[in-house]
């Protein structure tokens, strides 16, 4: 498959993507208008911050399966729009969090101690010894807005200078913030009695101008803010009027609304420190984000379980779940071609061992199957949801550790009719092993017949007959009686598609009640 990247990565990350097959286009620096012509036929594009994936980019990308940002921030990625058209996004979380805490604590002291300002003095020619008087870090209280991955590190950073520490994180709990020696306090209470503000959470609509006028009419006047999230979280003219005012003492900015750019109305403060985006600026945060994002992208390409998907609903996929996902969708196409059109809810069971792990990438996988026969189009994890509601169809899973027959069984009904299935042996075959309430043994073959007939002998040998004048191999076979005894079931592996006509002769054979073909 088609990658393309438009801004720069590691380098071993491309290598690894083409050691997987794909062609790999790198196209650096491309326009909004270039990066039009460009996208279409890709099913994968990496970037970094500077490229822009608008709704006018994934309807140009109409072969995209997955855009890859080589970071965490996606501000400046649609993925509302990705996730309408079954476009998966995923980032890189974790790799560049130890480079944005060091730079957040860089930032930290070059603030507390006016070291950028000195330095340029200096090297002008001026000693300026006495102007640039600082203040320690130690005993002062520095606020952490957002306890996350970066947060975390950045307190454990500033308690090792002698700092107490408080935060505010609505996700956070008291007792985990207890484990690590902070103290949450509301957002107010925060900003009123910290003397250091750390910033450390994403841009969305709700924290856009967190730091705005009003918020910092809150603050002591020796407040210091430090800003290594995202741009636009603080409001840049609120914050240099609060400045320049003296109604807090200075500010550390890493991010803007608007990048890149050279133009602020913070440059023009002495009392504030700037750095153009470099929080993940450093080697090894580079070779994280490439590595990642490309294994990511790997994945997604192969249509496997992605772990940092922002717009797939399930979190994870254990070693115990993972067999079971070409399984699940296999199950999901077979059961839509075999059911046909359905008004009633989707019903999914999981039981055994599996329903102790989360299995919400099964569901995932049953409802991508099953609706990918239904629609006639393309169903990803991505999109899957939304398809089922468009579809008016409620999925309805539910999970009991109870095993009967299988160690593990996943079982899907709707409409009357019903088929399970799980992995069987040490080699962990899939097997179809119940079709309509009627046990059966054989693999969720691409061509699968299913014949169902009145019990009496002979049944087997006509439907054979009929297949063979056709010229159509049986690749695996099973028959299964319902319980009454009075009806049976043949679930038949074809070495092809059985045509209409072939369908329409078995159902002319007497004692056969009915036929039904399914290809995935």
């Amino acid at each position: 498959m088609r990658v393309l990247v438009t801004e720069k990565i590691a380098e071993n990350g491309l290598q690894r993507l083409r050691s997987a097959g794909h062609q790999v286009d790198v196209e650096l620096d491309l326009s909004p208008e270039q990066l039009l012509d460009a996208v279409p036929g890709a099913h994968a594009l990496i970037i970094r911050s500077a490229t822009r994936v608008t709704p006018e980019v994934l309807a140009a990308g109409s072969d995209l399966v997955v855009v890859g940002r080589a970071g965490i921030g996606l501000d400046n990625v649609d993925v509302a729009a990705a996730t309408d058209r079954g476009v998966m996004v995923v980032n890189a979380p974790q790799s560049n969090t130890l480079s944005a805490a060091e730079h957040t604590m860089a930032l930290l002291l070059a603030q507390a101690r006016n070291v950028p300002q000195a330095h340029a003095a200096l090297k002008a020619g001026r000693w300026e010894r006495s102007k640039w008087e600082g203040v320690e870090l130690s005993d002062k209280t520095l606020g952490i807005i957002g306890l996350g991955r970066i947060g975390k590190l950045v307190a454990q950073r500033a308690m090792a200078f002698g700092m107490r520490v408080v935060a505010y994180d609505p996700f956070v709990t008291d007792d985990r913030a207890r484990r690590i020696n902070v103290t949450l306090c509301s957002l107010d209470d925060l900003v009123a009695q910290s003397d250091f503000i750390t910033l450390h959470l994403a841009k969305t609509p709700e924290t856009v101008g967190l730091i705005d006028a009003d918020m910092l009419a809150k603050a002591k006047p020796n407040l210091r803010i430090v800003n290594v999230a995202r741009g636009g979280i603080v409001d840049e003219l609120a914050l240099a009027e609060a400045v320049r005012g003296g109604q807090i003492a200075g500010a550390a900015i890493d991010v803007f609304a608007t990048e890149p750019t050279t133009a602020s109305p913070l440059f023009e403060l002495d009392s504030v420190v700037v750095t153009p985006h470099l929080g993940a600026s450093t080697a090894e945060a580079q070779d994280k984000a490439g590595d990642t994002i490309a294994e990511m992208v790997e994945l997604a390409l192969a249509g496997d379980f992605v772990p940092y998907a922002v717009n797939v609903s399930a979190a994870e996929a254990s070693e115990t779940i993972r067999p079971y996902l070409g399984l699940a969708e296999r199950l999901g196409r077979i059961f839509a071609g075999l059911v046909g059109a359905t008004d009633g809810p989707l019903e999914i069971e999981y039981q055994g061992q599996i329903a102790d792990y989360d299995t919400r990438i099964l569901t995932l996988s049953v409802q991508k199957g099953f609706f990918s026969v239904v629609t006639g189009e393309p169903v990803s994890y991505v999109n899957a949801p939304t398809v089922a509601e468009e579809q008016g169809i409620e999925v309805r899973p539910t999970s009991t550790t109870t095993a009967r027959d299988y160690v593990n069984l996943v079982t899907i009904r709707s409409s009357g009719h019903s088929i399970a299935g799980t992995l069987v042996g040490l080699n962990s075959v899939p097997t179809v092993v119940m079709i309509d309430d009627h046990t059966v043994d054989v693999p969720p073959a691409q061509h699968l017949l299913v014949v169902r007939n009145e019990d009496r002998p002979g049944m087997i040998g006509a439907v054979g007959t009929v297949l063979g004048a056709a010229g159509l191999n049986i690749d695996d076979m099973a028959v299964g009686a319902a319980e009454d005894g009075a009806k049976a079931l043949m679930a038949i592996a074809t070495g092809a598609a059985v045509p209409a006509e072939v369908q329409d002769e078995l159902r002319a054979v007497d004692g056969i009640t009915s036929v039904a073909a399914v290809s995935v």
